[in-house]
């Protein structure tokens, strides 16, 4: 039904041991090399590098992986909610639920992936201490526990699940987002991601504690080695602009080779960007990295009403706007994997 799955009994890896070899596995800089092999795409693909967390995220790799084998996904985690804050503050990890969404998306859609990604998202429901975690957040936690590395104990897991692609935390330590909110004129601050979502105020800026957080260097690599790197869809100031306020991540995106694509979102999200237009999402992205250039912006024909404002702010990146009916047939604003994932295609392949 899939590969095998070493034992994880008796025979559990030394703590620094990453998996044995597997074609289920993407290489250490997010494509196939001859160490990891990997699988997707018969012909390769370009190096993605998708960033971002949440149900955005999940939606991009569910397209990406079709489009090909050499994709990582780089994740914010700053959650302090529901079952990942209470694992981060109980054990003192990384937030694990945005890592375990992704490594959901990355899997197949045979019986073994779609098991797999069931298993890993299935909530408990109880009256007792386990009532709301997840059985992938456990396992992820598990596995670090034993491993003592997050990004081996997430490679573990990946290959357990035969994801097509790699998990990787965007930071080494638990971040806190604070951000900065204007509510009828008064300015505020908030800390923490879940409180950055319900405030009644519109957020303007974001920053992180610890200020200088230290990035994972399996990130910073896979960045400098993309052809392409992904930002969004997801929710803007928690999920997606957070990449932008880790230092050493944050260099790498302005000095990477790789072309820059900004996928929108298909409708505001409350708190976070209400009433904003399509072009306020790309003005608030080049407030908190003025000097990033962004190669592509793709929108939903659906969600712009004027394309000349938006072309102007993408000009302003220095990039180019591509419209395209991406969103889900049924009306609901999320975006449909096939649909993105032809369009992605296209463009990565400069048809579009």
């Amino acid at each position: 039904m899939g590969a095998s799955v070493p034992s994880m009994g008796e025979g559990v890896p030394p703590r620094s041991a990453e998996p044995p070899v597997d074609e289920g596995f993407s290489g250490p800089s997010g494509g196939p090399s001859p160490e990891w092999g990997g699988r997707g795409r018969p012909h390769g693909g370009p190096r993605v590098v998708a960033l971002g967390g949440g149900h955005g995220l999940y939606a991009s790799l569910s397209a990406l992986r079709s489009v090909t084998d050499a994709l990582t996904a780089v994740v914010t985690v700053a959650d302090d909610g529901g079952s990942s804050g209470r694992l981060r503050r109980e054990l003192g990890v990384l937030p694990p639920g945005d890592l375990r969404m992704a490594l959901a998306a990355l899997c197949g859609d045979d019986e073994w992936g779609s098991t797999w990604s069931e298993v890993v998202q299935h909530r408990f429901r109880s009256e007792g201490d386990l009532h709301g975690h997840t059985v992938g957040n456990l396992l992820i936690v598990a596995l670090w526990e034993l491993l003592g590395d997050p990004v081996a104990g997430l490679d573990w897991v990946g290959r357990l699940l035969g994801a097509q692609g790699r998990v990787l935390p965007m930071a080494s330590v638990p971040l806190d987002i604070v951000a900065e909110v204007d509510l009828d004129g008064v300015i505020s601050t908030v800390r923490g991601q879940v409180a950055c979502a319900l405030t009644p105020g519109r957020v303007q800026a974001i920053s992180l504690v610890p200020e200088d957080p230290p990035a994972r260097p399996e990130a910073v690599e896979a960045v400098l080695e993309a052809d392409w790197v992904v930002f969004g869809p997801g929710s803007w100031f928690t999920s997606v602009l957070p990449h932008l306020k880790v230092p050493a991540l944050a260099r790498a995106l302005h000095e990477t080779s790789a072309r820059r694509l900004v996928t929108l979102n298909l409708a505001p999200q409350a708190g976070e960007t209400d009433d904003f237009s399509p072009q306020q999402h790309l003005e608030v992205l080049r407030q908190h990295a003025p000097d990033l250039p962004v190669d592509v912006v793709l929108a939903d024909t659906g969600v712009v009403d004027d394309l000349a404002p938006l072309e102007k702010a993408a000009a302003a990146l220095g990039g180019r706007a591509v419209l395209a009916d991406v969103a889900a047939a049924d009306g609901s604003p999320r975006h449909d994997p096939r649909r993105l994932a032809s369009v992605l295609d296209e463009i990565f392949l400069q048809k579009r």
